[in-house]
């Protein structure tokens, strides 16, 4: 064997003891890299056919006590069980906030508008777009989350060349009460307003599909382009275990919570059934997943890549 291949005992040894010597020479003469903390995309983009479709991270925040929100018609040890099992805290829990954008190609479409402008135009900056090349804007319903970003903090408009589409009887339903939010948010907005029923159309591929309970004219929207659907269920189920799991589980912000209860499970079958992807504007982010049926419920499946591709 060849001389230069030989190592000694010694010399192995040796060369062991000087290695922390190194690291520490190392350490020395570059700083750590820093601590960065949690961080989280503020967008993801997907294709529905033609269609280019962009959830938008518009706010997160956590929430004590989450049976105060859901599962309120079940006790403590059920609710206890169910979330020990899905590996979830019962002391708090994590909402999401989001708005779409679906671009037809010949019209740019936002669907709910956040919880205030700064925080929906800054994720869609992000996205690649600006607020005024915003065609149409569509209000799901009209809970503050959902309202929030219709202005800036100066009053005025978020996007200022859209015209706005939401539903008749919900409309007309926050219109009869006397609510602070929507006078300052939704009716200054009223004569550039479009007003839909079931069935009804945002755009070609945009349909409107009525589904009251959450709030009395609460209305979901089906996006399809070359035969790729996608749909859009806003409020319909808040949580992605404790409504999908649990359907007839009640719901805090439900105002009708039986038609709620009933329409929840409507529609999961429906997406369970057709195998159609959704967007829940409170789903873990960035929000897109399909269903499964399980037991007497459902389950949350991720979306991966299937509409990616």
């Amino acid at each position: 064997m060849s001389n230069s291949l030989k190592f000694s005992r010694r010399a192995a040894l040796a060369g062991a003891a000087a290695l922390p010597l190194a690291a520490a020479t190392a350490s020395a003469t570059r700083a750590a890299a820093p601590m960065l903390g949690q961080t989280i995309t503020p967008f993801q983009r997907v294709t529905v056919g033609g269609f280019d479709v962009t959830t938008l991270l518009a706010g997160s925040a956590t929430r004590e006590e989450p049976q105060s929100i859901f599962g309120m018609n079940v006790d403590k040890e059920t609710f206890d069980t169910v979330s020990a099992e899905a590996n979830l805290p019962t002391d708090k829990t994590q909402f999401f906030f989001t708005p779409t954008v679906v671009n037809t190609g010949a019209e740019l479409v936002l669907f709910d508008t956040g919880l205030n402008g700064e925080g929906t135009t800054a994720a869609l900056a992000a996205a690649g777009y600006t607020p005024d090349q915003v065609d149409v804007v569509v209000i799901t319903h009209m809970h503050g989350d959902h309202i929030g970003g219709m202005t800036l903090e100066d009053g005025s408009a978020t996007f200022p060349n859209a015209r706005y589409v939401t539903g008749r009887a919900e409309y007309d339903a926050w219109a009869a009460q006397d609510n602070e939010r929507f006078k300052t948010k939704v009716a200054p907005f009223a004569e550039k307003m479009t007003f839909l029923e079931d069935g009804g159309s945002v755009a070609s591929g945009l349909t409107a599909m009525a589904a009251f309970g959450h709030t009395p004219g609460h209305m979901n929207y089906m996006v399809e382009s070359d035969g790729t659907q996608l749909y859009l269920g806003a409020d319909f189920a808040n949580h992605y275990v404790w409504s999908l799991g649990y359907p007839d589980w009640e719901v805090k912000f439900d105002m009708d919570k039986a038609a709620a209860a009933a329409t929840r499970r409507r529609i999961l079958d429906m997406l369970s059934a057709d195998k159609v992807a959704f967007v829940g504007y409170h789903m873990p982010w960035p929000g897109i997943g399909y269903v499964d049926t399980r037991g007497d419920g459902f389950a949350y499946v991720p979306h991966s890549y299937q509409l990616m591709l």
